[in-house]
């Protein structure tokens, strides 16, 4: 084993699958002569080449439609964006053409092409800076959507996701890169779809994914010494979903506390409430409750964002909601 950051790993991925496949590359702003804007891609142009490793101009529409036509005729892309805020100037391209490709054309052209970067709030950058996609991207027929939260899982749905033959949207966090875990020395691959129970219990299921679930693991430190036992599923992969994982769960604890970065309205907590409500009904010893951001643009102020986010006092409360505590 080996301790890496969150950026190196994802650059691991992304090397040693390049190693392996010479028609995969990397195309985005300041992924070459800068190593990326958050070094994710440190020491790539000069391994891999500036035909490889390709700097783009800040036009995301422009390289998102590049790079789906190159993953159209036989390349498999990697585009990342300095943030996902940024790809809704690219979103027609994402949307209308990689999701959509392989069903208009009748199973003649696939699209083999990753779309990767930061997502959600990464302190203070504001409203147009510190929005989560995630749910907008999965609403999306012909997208796989992937947000890990944490180092051993980034590296492994990466490179899943690099050999996977339909579009992949892979959603980081600017405040993840530094975060540092053990990962194996050699080779693996997390399977697309597959959520992960990062913590067993038996009161209550809280499912989350991406950097927010570290709220979940704070409230499960504290909960467990009022002898409240938290079990705290990752769902890593948003779509498709590990609806089986949840359901099982669930089944077990019969409460459900779903936390989540990203507004209320036509969320990915929503989704599975819906789900859950409408398969194991009777398994369920109280409402749903769902945490997610407030239903306003992020805010600037540190004092209105700190409100604005969930935290883990969020998530005590609403496990001892769902308990009657």
């Amino acid at each position: 084993m080996k301790t890496v950051q969150f950026r190196e790993a994802i650059c691991e991925a992304m090397s040693e699958e390049m190693r392996r496949d010479e028609s995969i590359y990397l195309m985005g702003e300041e992924v070459a002569e800068y190593n990326g804007a958050y070094k994710a891609s440190k020491g790539m142009l000069d391994e891999f080449g500036e035909k490889r490793v390709i700097d783009t101009p800040i036009a995301e529409l422009g390289f998102a439609g590049i790079a789906i036509g190159s993953a159209m005729n036989g390349n498999r892309p990697i585009v990342e964006y300095m943030t996902f805020n940024f790809s809704l100037v690219g979103i027609d391209q994402i949307i209308n053409n990689a999701a959509k490709i392989r069903q208009m054309s009748g199973g003649q052209f696939n699209c083999p092409i990753v779309f990767r970067g930061p997502t959600g709030s990464a302190g203070q950058l504001g409203a147009t800076h510190s929005q989560a996609f995630e749910n907008w991207f999965a609403n999306t027929p012909g997208l796989k959507v992937i947000v890990p939260s944490n180092p051993y899982d980034a590296k492994g749905l990466l490179k899943a996701a690099i050999r996977d033959d339909d579009p992949v949207i892979f959603m980081e966090s600017e405040q993840m890169y530094g975060d540092k875990m053990e990962i194996p020395e050699g080779e693996y691959i997390i399977p697309i779809g597959v959520a992960d129970i990062k913590r067993e219990g038996t009161d209550v299921t809280i499912v989350s994914f991406g950097k927010i679930i570290k709220e979940a693991y704070k409230a499960a430190d504290e909960l467990a010494k009022e002898n409240i036992s938290v079990e705290i599923i990752d769902l890593r992969t948003v779509r498709p979903m590990d609806h089986a994982a949840i359901i099982n769960s669930v089944k077990k604890t019969n409460r459900l506390v779903v936390l989540e970065e990203a507004w209320p309205f036509g969320s990915i907590a929503t989704e599975i409430t819906y789900r859950v409500q409408d398969q194991i009904f009777d398994y369920l010893d109280a409402p749903v409750k769902r945490i997610t951001t407030a239903d306003t643009p992020a805010p600037y102020s540190p004092v209105l964002l700190e409100k604005w986010i969930p935290n883990s006092n969020d998530v005590i409360k609403a496990v001892k909601e769902v308990m009657y505590i």
